[in-house]
């Protein structure tokens, strides 16, 4: 992949999605300014802290710069995550963050695809039908999907956030599922058994994704896309991207971006995404958590 290709799509990147704000905010989330540092809390259990750039900040300035914002997150008892992407300057900062008590996570890679190279037409599995959210409980189907995958921390309060957002900005996020049938549902009317509903689908989500449009900006962004392990490497993931692309493509969205593990990586790269960098979560923890 041409390393020009790689530096337009990083400068875009940075340009439209780096610190963005939706212009329709969930009334519980709240978004305040420190210097170059934009701190958001409200979606799920912790905060943010993200920036553009530091404004060239180092040494003893950048020092106090990121005790601001631990002395901001402690005076609320809450954790955040300061989001380090692999280009940010100056080079030392992972240190400084380390020093100050940040521990860091998993590393992701950031690809960015123009939506023109990606296949709209990625069909599922057999018994697999990729929809769209249609009801409440699926929010529930999406919560045991996660608990199912990582565990009981997995679905820890976000889901109610998701929820709320797309409450907030109906048209800033569509969320995807993919779903079959509930072994020995019987027929119609059975209901679901996690909800005693009559009415309530006969499913399970095997897998499920969602993709914000970050408003004023060219991009759709994808996200989630965890898997039940006894449906993994059958497609169904491909499925969800070409679904969501699908939906960014008839928004007249230019390109498409995800945070992306070292799992579904390579499954993005041959779809045509192109890797312009990383992005390291460090989370601070008040004392006692």
């Amino acid at each position: 992949m041409p390393a020009a290709e790689a530096a337009e799509l990083l400068a875009t990147y940075n340009a439209q999605l780096r610190a963005h704000i939706p212009d329709r905010l969930p009334p519980h989330v709240t978004v305040s300014h420190d210097g170059p540092i934009t701190r958001i809390t409200g979606y799920g259990p912790g905060g943010w802290a993200e920036y553009h750039d530091l404004d060239g900040l180092e040494g003893d300035a950048l020092d106090d710069l990121i005790a601001r914002q631990v002395e901001f997150f402690r005076d609320l008892d809450m954790r955040f995550e300061w989001k380090l992407h692999g280009h940010d300057l100056p080079a030392d900062l992972p240190a400084r963050l380390v020093a100050a008590g940040f521990v860091p996570r998993d590393q992701e890679t950031v690809v960015v695809a123009p939506i023109e190279r990606i296949p709209l037409d990625s069909p599922a599995p057999e018994g697999i039908t990729v929809r769209e959210l249609a009801d409440p409980g699926d929010y529930r189907r999406i919560a045991d999907l996660e608990a199912a995958v990582w565990g009981e921390e997995g679905s820890h309060g976000w889901i109610d956030s998701l929820a709320g957002e797309k409450a907030a900005d109906p048209d800033g996020i569509a969320i995807f599922l993919a779903v079959t049938r509930v072994p020995d549902a019987g027929g119609p009317g059975t209901g679901d058994p996690g909800t005693g509903d009559p009415n309530a689908r006969d499913e399970i989500a095997t897998s499920a994704g969602w993709i914000r449009f970050p408003s004023g900006t060219e991009f759709g962004t994808l996200w989630g896309g965890s898997t039940r392990p006894d449906w993994r490497r059958r497609g169904i993931y491909r499925a969800l991207v070409a679904r969501r692309a699908a939906a960014a493509s008839a928004r007249g969205c230019r390109y498409l971006q995800v945070d992306a593990s070292d799992d579904s990586r390579p499954i993005l790269v041959r779809l045509g995404f192109v890797p312009v960098t990383t992005t390291t979560p460090y989370i601070w923890t008040p004392p006692g958590h």
